[in-house]
């Protein structure tokens, strides 16, 4: 008897398992490291107790590694800054997970805020987080009054971070590789 219908020929697919590819152990796209990040971000439990303040220095911890990636949790007083940088041959995902940090560009000034829903670049309030390539040049600083929390997935992981003293200057590798 001939069916027009795939299913009634091929039956379920979810009950022949060899059909199915099996579910990764670790991100592999860009959707699954926001996801990631918006994961760890949902997860307070899991980040919360971690977070340090530091008056003289943007506290970092290495939160996650995985093959190829990792995952950071920075805190920023106010006044704190990473200065103009990329992440050398990394992309990334930066997550703002307490308070509110001003993300600095060649194409503007966007403010990244804990929580918010709108992710449009001409949206009304401020930015969930960031996704972003190799050779991505910003500035991150904490411009309010109270302290900000945020989280950085890097892959592959951050191996340098070449700094950039002004929008037309030549890079050079900074001090630390975890900043932004």
């Amino acid at each position: 008897m001939n069916s027009d219908n795939d299913l009634q020929i091929a039956g379920d697919l979810l009950e022949v398992p060899h059909l199915l590819q099996p579910p990764r152990e670790h991100p592999a796209t860009v959707a699954e490291f926001v996801g990631l990040a918006r994961s760890i971000a949902a997860d307070r439990d899991q980040w919360a107790h971690l977070v340090r303040y530091d008056a003289t220095t943007r506290w970092y911890h290495r939160l996650r590694t995985g093959p190829g990636y990792e995952v950071w949790l920075l805190s920023w007083v106010p006044g704190q800054g990473s200065g103009r940088h990329d992440h050398g041959r990394s992309s990334g995902v930066l997550t703002v997970l307490e308070g509110a940090l001003t993300e600095r560009t060649a194409h503007g000034t966007r403010v990244l805020t804990a929580g918010a829903a709108d992710t449009s670049p001409h949206g009304g309030g401020g930015e969930w987080g960031r996704v972003f390539a190799p050779g991505y040049v910003h500035e991150v600083v904490n411009d309010t009054l109270e302290p900000a929390v945020s989280l950085h997935v890097y892959f592959p992981g951050l191996t340098e971070m070449p700094m950039h003293d002004s929008p037309h200057c030549e890079a050079r590798t900074g001090p630390h590789p975890v900043t932004a």
